[in-house]
């Protein structure tokens, strides 16, 4: 399902003018800077290779390495991250959580975890300000002052910068009814109310990323291109491409693409944001493996040594549970599975392309 074949000549026909009509426009669209650092790199020469992150978390090497652990919004996420990071051996770059409506974020927890000791985890947190709204209301200011508390929230507990998803994967829930306040046109409106609502309110450490499903299915929609904020209103972009049975390695995980559009050649997502969304880093902000545990230690082999490939890619966050929600067989996309699982995941972990030092 996920091996792009090379199409026919009618295929490529009509992915021209797929593209030209739907797909181009989508590239129109404060106390912990992080450091420079010194990484190795692969080379056995004697002077290792200089590397740098940015003031938007960005390394120039290699890329982070984090944790989507199945935590509810009010619980306390700290026992799962710590259990996890005793399971891999080492301490993880990224937790990734989740929020809604008027829940005030990060909370104390959360927090805890990127001043803990040892340990320099950062945060990447979802958020839906349109809780009980439709994305036109959120656009129209229908959350406002909800942003505001958030603002304020942020300047007295938390200037470190983190990245802040705002309402992931939309594309599932478009309506394409004008008036339905859930078009694409709406979420990008809404994004972009959010994120100068949040300017205005004078949130500095707040790294704003869109995330994506990396569904062909949607992406090949007239309307898929309306969902992009546009570059100056994104920070980092992201997607959850999750390895079903059909998905043999990594390069097919991070380029999945549907029967329906591999017939015409239809990019994945990363070809795709290759090509129509330059410039932005990548987060695989929920990546996993699913199906038989005894494939998986053969799959996390190929995550090694396939990623130099994906420059663009410069976190990857494993969602690490029992039971995956709408995901075959019960989804499980646990990391210990089987021990040679868990022994490949822990020895990928240890790659010096995933060991970012700041």
């Amino acid at each position: 399902m996920d091996r792009r074949r090379t199409a026919s000549s009618a295929g490529r026909a009509f992915l021209a003018l797929l593209t030209a009509a739907s797909l181009t426009a989508c590239a129109a669209g404060a106390d912990d800077e992080a450091p420079p650092l010194s990484e190795r790199s692969g080379s056995t020469s004697a002077k290792p290779k200089k590397c740098t992150v940015s003031a938007d978390l960005v390394p120039s090497c290699g890329a982070w390495w984090g944790v989507t652990p199945e935590v509810g919004a009010r619980q306390d996420p700290t026992p799962v991250v710590h259990q996890f990071e005793q399971q891999i051996g080492r301490s993880v770059d990224i937790y990734h959580g989740y929020h809604s409506g008027s829940q005030l974020f990060p909370t104390a927890q959360e927090i805890a975890l990127t001043r803990e000791k040892g340990a320099r985890r950062m945060l990447v947190l979802n958020w839906k300000p349109d809780t009980g709204k439709t994305w036109r209301q959120v656009a129209n200011g229908a959350a406002d002052a909800q942003i505001a508390r958030e603002a304020s929230y942020l300047k007295a507990n938390f200037r470190k910068k983190f990245w802040l998803v705002i309402h992931h994967e939309p594309e599932e829930e478009v309506k394409t009814q004008p008036n339905s306040g859930y078009t694409a046109a709406d979420y990008r409106a809404m994004f972009q109310h959010v994120v100068k609502k949040f300017r205005a309110d004078g949130t500095r450490n707040a790294l704003f990323t869109v995330v994506f499903m990396g569904y062909t299915g949607y992406m090949a929609k007239p309307w898929f291109k309306d969902l992009y904020p546009g570059d100056s209103y994104v920070d980092w972009i992201g997607y959850d491409p999750f390895a079903k049975t059909n998905i043999e390695d990594f390069s097919h995980l991070v380029n999945k693409v549907a029967p329906t559009q591999e017939e015409l050649g239809f990019p994945g997502f990363y070809d795709y944001a290759e090509r129509y969304l330059p410039g932005k880093p990548l987060m695989l902000s929920e990546w996993a493996v699913l199906g038989d545990p005894a494939r998986k230690a053969a799959f996390y082999q190929t995550v090694g040594q396939q990623f130099a490939k994906y420059p663009r890619i410069k976190a990857l966050s494993y969602y690490d549970t029992r039971h995956a929600v709408n995901m075959p067989n019960g989804g499980d996309t646990s990391i210990d599975a089987s021990t040679s699982a868990l022994r490949a995941f822990k020895k990928l972990g240890k790659r010096p392309e995933f060991n970012v030092r700041r």
